[in-house]
């Protein structure tokens, strides 16, 4: 069953279960949550030990007993129970209240594209389990492409991609509708292995998967814009002593080439699978880049050099989907936006 506008505007919270981070929306008020995606566990009596930031940092540093567990992975509820329990640990009490002014409480939540029922199942458990009536699911493309201002209800060709931390969503839309649409099995998390890998495998150096970060400002490949080289901190693969070395830039770049190259091949695989009027449209309008990863320095400049196309990254690119969906729930996105692209349960 699709979804109508006025279905949506009775919803008072959007909720966008990324891999990577949770946001919620409450209508009328705004983004209340943009917290990670991860909770930390005591195996010996079950209890939730934390949630958000502070389980994010407990990564690779708890004792054996408290578990690190991501309920959400590529988009999808994997741990119905603890994505559950984490919602309502980051919501305290501020969604409980509006249950109890409004006991028939509606949800909207984004859907990664062309996701399987169960998936859609998953997603609606987790919202009614936490008292819901009824959950509206929205196409993570359409409302990505609403929060970032995109005229998606015209008869004209925009392209959005969507880079999420574990897959990129690459589509083209028009009239409210999408046209083409790809997949890419690469996101921040995949390019981050790929430069931890790189430094074990030439350095021997074992480095902290939250310390990857440091190095991102290296990659910038527009007029030089990064540092020559950057010192890292890690651990000797062989002697297992802390290590320090300097890293230079090049090497860092051909290591992650591959997974940008995969980005771009997506981009030409829905380009290739578009009338030739629409691509015609796209080469004055350009890609929209949003998603988590979407700063991600450098890929940008690897998209634009191999499309030939303009490339903007969107303003709030970590929050766009759940804002886009905000913007329904208060009627500020028109009803040609939503047609066929939302579902129901």
């Amino acid at each position: 069953m699709t979804a109508s506008l006025e279905q949506l505007r009775r919803c008072t919270a959007a909720i966008d279960l990324g891999a990577s981070r949770t946001r919620v929306y409450l209508k009328n008020v705004g983004l209340v949550v943009d917290e990670p995606s991860v909770a930390a566990v005591d195996c010996h009596t079950g209890s939730l030990v934390a949630v958000g930031e502070t389980a994010e940092r407990m990564t690779g540093r708890t004792p054996e007993h408290i578990r690190v567990i991501r309920p959400i992975s590529g988009g999808a509820v994997v741990d119905i129970d603890m994505a559950q329990r984490m919602l309502r640990h980051l919501l305290g009490d501020r969604l409980s209240r509006a249950w109890r002014r409004k006991p028939m409480l509606r949800a909207a939540m984004c859907v990664p594209s062309g996701s399987e029922p169960m998936t859609q199942r998953a997603a609606i458990e987790t919202l009614t389990g936490l008292g819901a009536r009824r959950v509206e699911l929205v196409d993570t493309l359409i409302a990505a492409a609403v929060g970032c201002g995109l005229p998606v209800e015209y008869p004209e060709a925009t392209m959005i991609v969507v880079c999420g931390a574990t897959t990129t969503h690459v589509a083209v839309l028009s009239l409210g509708a999408i046209v083409a649409a790809d997949t890419v099995q690469v996101g921040g998390e995949v390019i981050d292995r790929a430069m931890l890998q790189h430094l074990r495998n030439q350095h021997a150096l074992l480095l902290p998967g939250q310390s990857v970060r440091s190095l991102h400002g290296m990659l910038e490949t527009s007029g030089g814009g990064g540092p020559a080289t950057v010192e890292v901190h890690g651990m000797d693969a062989s002697s297992a002593t802390a290590r320090s070395i300097r890293v230079e830039a090049a090497g860092m770049r051909l290591a992650i080439e591959p997974t940008f190259n995969n980005v771009l091949d997506g981009i030409r695989a829905v380009l290739r699978r578009c009338p030739p009027d629409l691509v015609a449209d796209l080469g004055d309008r350009g890609i929209m880049l949003a998603g988590g990863s979407a700063r991600l320095p450098g890929l940008d400049t690897v998209l634009r050099e191999g499309t030939g196309m303009p490339v903007t990254v969107s303003e709030h690119p970590g929050s766009c989907s759940v804002r886009g969906l905000g913007a329904m729930l208060e009627g500020r996105a028109t009803p040609m936006a939503l047609e066929s692209v939302s579902f129901a349960g």
